[in-house]
């Protein structure tokens, strides 16, 4: 008989209306975040305040994006109810939530939940609690089943363990030659590429002395024309020479002769006979004499006229002959420099016939590679095919053998089986554990659907073996690769620390304590080693269960998000030496129990930071999930003794607040800068991280220093909120403006869902109640404030499209820009139905156009990038995000705009319909809505242009330095 419960607060019987949901309005907050609508809506739905209209806009609406937003709208139609709303409300929180329920209302919850109310009789309500019960029976009527047929399969399969663990040493061993022969390529390799560099050296050095002696015959034939001209200048004077003497010699011949002195003789005579002569002749004479020494006079003006042509012909013939001269000796230089060509040439192509030759090779061995792998995936496929026929023979051996034994039950079992309709007869099981039934009900699945990996014999790709290495180390997760490496190893505890006691008697029995021993409200239950060292290699990965009470002063930590977080130093005595921890091994995963919780930190890709905090949360039994990597260990230690790396910590990230620089060598950074994170847990200091600021155009670290840690410059952030909040209430009481070109000091940056970040480690609650199935749909806690961003590079190959905003002034600019060099406007196309249909599906539509039927599409966009040429988006914000699904990433300009910038632009606005008041409208209206795009965008303050002109000049300069840089993108938060 049931107790009648003591009330301690106000009857809510007594009470009214108004005060019913003034009770529940003050607890609204708490009601919000503990109560799942889908738990209660169907005993609402019972008592007739709630309809299946009403179930489905709770359920379904898609402005409803949390559980606590649907749990505040199902009260608000509770309260339009009224009183039996609120009652109704207090009795399913009676039922389901006791402990809220008396946190309400300050009463202990009845066992008769409609004494005070009278919506529900009490055999209807006894009727709802019964099916309730019935169904939760055969729910679990089921499970135990499950378990039983997959114990039994876990059986039949231990006989093929052995099969294929040998023909994983082949593999294994066949993978070591592998390696071996790879290592005897690399070195042959490596002295190839010796010889090559030797044979470059020798060839520098050839060419070289190829150059001097060219040189030197250059130097040689100059020398040997100087010679030539030397004795062409003697000979000439020579002839000269002895032209001047035969005519010497001929005057003094011709003066001595007596014919020459009888002349002289005569015309002197004859002068004196004509000086006798009358006056009239001497005048003819002297006429005549005139006349005769005037033609001789234009006789010699003629002459010297030739005289002078003969010597300018002579100089051009000697212009010609040094030209002659010349273009022999280029002629000569072209054809040596033609032989040098040539030579060249054959030197690369026979270096070109030699890297075909060792190209060919490779291609070879990789086919002889992918050969072989081809060959052992084909192998694996056939003993998986062969695993499956015996798997399907066992099961239907077990089939007839217990068709067999049930026909052969006594009469005794069949009364037994009338008496208790829910057990089946006892029957000898293999020697297995009998908690084991329990771990694979209550954690694993069928394996199954991921016994046959694949089913191809060609080699596999690089994207399929990161997705079968996902598959058989990751997404597995505690189903299949912990049913592997547990059965036999491990048995179920339960977490409560109140059952200390029952926990030891349980492993020093050896678990012959049935799972229904334990108790249903317990927390999920935990495992624990019923023997030491007892280690199941499942694949690469091992799952090693013990008392991890002060982990981290057990074994010590390396790595990082980069490397990988490896077991650095192990402490000789404790636990974890104990069950056989060694350095050098992955930690992949670390399970534990926490406020009676089991909790799954997923470690693969976190940082050092969030390593060792994930490690300081276990404060009792742990279960590690380790991964033997022993090489790349090695080679981290080898990087951090050299002080090549500081750890194994790499990633970028975008800031979002501007930190200041500080004592200690802390860097001065500002909003948007990117930073390059080397180690998030530098030697000493536990809240900052060591970082570089990156160079805009390459991927290189400049100054370096120390900034605050992801917790702590989001604390940061919000005080930073807090100021520029209280500045602007100051400013606004006194009547001054902030001013509008002032550096941005944050950015309000937040998800919507918890990702996969290296700024912080994924946390996971194991939940195994089949009552709580349903919060899978809850979206999970997540920081939304985010300090910083992750981001990675990108590096365009060709010209990026540029959007310039506000959208007003772009339209107006747009035009302008394209007109020049270098750039075209993106033009509209006009689709069909059917391909705009299907364009659209495939979201390579970017924006409709302003005329029907007309749309921008990526095609356009394509088109014009082909070109080699910047392509001009007459579109909006929205255009972004599709463009880079596509891996096109736009040149974002955003030009400021005040009052004074506005009135430049008064008639370009009013010649294209628009105002200065809606310039200045779409401009504040756009501005918050940059911080939302994933990539970084250049903004133009409003006071550094004057006109049109001096902007488009401003924007021309602008695209070209941002061509040049490297494109950050963060990741889609929502």
């Amino acid at each position: 008989m049931a107790v009648e419960c003591v009330p301690e607060g106000p009857d809510l019987k007594e009470m009214g209306e108004e005060e019913l949901w003034d009770l529940i309005n003050d607890n609204r907050h708490r009601i919000s975040l503990s109560v799942r609508p889908c738990v209660l809506i169907p005993y609402l739905r019972q008592a007739r305040v709630l309809t299946e209209v009403d179930e489905d806009e709770i359920i379904s609406c898609h402005n409803l994006t949390n559980r606590c937003m649907r749990t505040s709208y199902m009260l608000d139609l509770l309260r339009t109810q009224g009183r039996n709303g609120a009652v109704a409300l207090l009795e399913g929180l009676m039922i389901h939530y006791p402990n809220l329920y008396t946190q309400v209302t300050g009463r202990k919850p009845s066992t008769e939940p409609s004494r005070f109310s009278g919506l529900i009789k009490y055999s209807e309500l006894t009727e709802y609690l019964v099916r309730a019960v019935t169904g939760m029976q055969k729910e679990l009527q089921e499970a135990r089943c499950e378990a039983n047929r997959m114990t039994t399969r876990c059986a039949s399969l231990e006989s093929e363990i052995g099969q294929i663990m040998e023909q994983d040493e082949k593999s294994r061993s066949l993978q070591a030659e592998n390696d071996r022969l790879q290592r005897h390529l690399i070195s042959l390799q490596r002295e190839i590429t010796k010889l090559k560099d030797e044979k470059c050296e020798l060839y520098i050095r050839f060419t070289a002395a190829i150059e001097e002696k060219s040189a030197v015959s250059s130097r040689l034939h100059d020398l040997n024309l100087q010679v030539y001209q030397l004795q062409t200048d003697l000979q000439s004077t020579q002839t000269q020479n002895e032209i001047q003497k035969r005519r010497s010699l001929r005057c003094v011949c011709s003066a001595e002769t007596p014919q020459l002195q009888e002349e002289v003789r005569s015309l002197r005579c004859q002068l004196a006979k004509a000086e006798k002569l009358d006056p009239a002749r001497q005048d003819i004479l002297a006429q005549d004499l005139a006349e005769a020494i005037d033609s001789q006079v234009e006789l010699a003006e003629q002459l010297q006229c030739y005289r002078e042509e003969n010597e300018q012909l002579l100089r051009e013939k000697q212009g010609l002959l040094g030209q002659k001269e010349c273009l022999s000796l280029q002629v000569q230089q072209l054809t040596l420099n033609c032989e040098i060509h040539q030579q060249k040439n054959n030197v690369i192509q026979n270096q070109m016939r030699e890297l075909q030759t060792e190209r060919d090779q490779a291609y070879l061995y990789r086919d002889e590679a992918q050969a072989m792998i081809a060959r052992v995936l084909a192998e694996k496929d056939t003993l998986r095919c062969q695993l499956v026929e015996l798997q399907e023979r066992v099961f239907s051996l077990q089939s007839k053998r217990g068709a067999r034994d049930q026909r052969q039950s006594s009469d005794s079992s069949v009364s037994s089986c009338e008496e208790f309709p829910g057990r089946r007869r006892l029957r000898r099981m293999d020697a297995l554990n009998p908690l084991t039934l329990s771990l694979s009900n209550a954690e694993f699945e069928d394996p199954a659907a991921t016994s046959v990996r694949s089913r191809n014999a060609e080699p596999p790709s690089p994207e399929s073996l990161r997705r079968r290495e996902e598959a058989l180390y990751a997404d597995s997760g505690p189903e299949t690769a912990e049913t592997d490496c547990l059965l036999d190893d491990f048995v179920f505890l339960p977490s409560v620390r109140s059952e200390d006691k029952l926990a030891s008697r349980v492993c020093s029995s050896g678990g012959s304590r049935s799972y229904s021993s334990l108790s249903r409200t317990s927390a999920p239950p935990f495992l624990m080693r019923s023997r030491p060292k007892a280690i199941r290699v499942s694949g690469r990965v091992l799952g090693i269960s013990f008392q991890g009470a002060a982990l981290l002063s057990q074994l010590a930590v390396v790595g990082g998000n980069k490397t990988g977080v490896f077991v650095h130093k192990v402490t000789e005595g404790s636990a974890a030496h104990t069950v056989g921890i060694t350095p050098g091994a992955q930690i992949v995963e670390v399970k534990c129990e926490q406020n009676q919780k089991a909790l799954r930190m997923v470690l693969e890709d976190s940082t050092l930071e969030e390593a060792m905090w994930a490690l300081g949360q276990v404060t009792g039994i742990c279960h590690l999930s380790l991964r033997p990597r022993q090489d790349d260990y090695d080679a981290l230690l080898q990087q951090l003794q050299s002080n090549e790396t500081a750890s194994g910590d790499s990633f970028y990230v975008r800031v979002n607040v501007s930190l200041s620089a500080g004592l200690g060598g802390t860097l001065a950074v500002s909003c948007s800068d990117i930073l390059h994170v080397t180690n998030t847990r530098p030697a000493g200091t536990e809240d900052v991280w060591h970082a570089s600021q990156v160079h805009p155009c390459q991927l290189l670290d400049l100054q370096s220093g120390t900034v605050p840690n992801y917790y702590r410059a989001q604390r940061l952030l919000i005080r930073a909120i807090e100021e520029i909040n209280f500045q602007t209430k100051k400013c606004q009481k006194t009547g001054r403006e902030v001013a509008r070109n002032k550096q941005k000091a944050v950015r309000i940056v937040s998800t919507g869902r918890l990702g996969r970040n290296p700024l912080w480690v994924s946390v996971e609650d194991d939940k195994t109640s089949s009552t709580e199935t349903d919060a899978s749909s809850a979206p999970k806690s997540c920081v939304t404030l985010m300090p910083y961003t992750l981001v990675t590079p990108h590096y365009p190959p060709v010209c990026r499209p540029i959007l310039l905003l506000p959208t007003v002034l772009g339209r107006i600019l747009d035009k302008k820009l394209a007109g020049w060099q270098g750039f075209q406007l993106c033009e509209p196309e006009v689709l069909s139905p059917t391909e705009h249909a299907a364009r659209l599906q495939r979201s390579e539509i970017l924006e409709e156009g302003e005329q029907g039927g007309n749309c921008y599409t990526l095609q356009g966009v394509e088109k014009v990038m082909k070109k080699g040429i910047h392509c001009v988006l007459p579109l909006g914000l929205d255009c972004v995000r599709r463009l880079h699904r596509f891996d096109i990433f736009p040149i974002i300009i955003f030009i400021g705009q005040s009052t004074r910038s506005a009135r430049k632009l008064r008639q370009k606005l009013q010649r294209h319909g628009q105002t200065e008041e809606q310039l200045l409208t779409c401009s504040s209206s756009e501005e918050p809505l940059l911080d939302k795009l994933p990539c970084l965008y250049h903004s133009v303050a409003p006071d550094t242009w004057c006109d049109q002109t001096s902007l488009l000049t401003s924007l021309r300069s602008i695209i070209w330095e941002e061509q040049k840089k490297i494109v950050w993108v963060e990741p889609d938060l929502w």
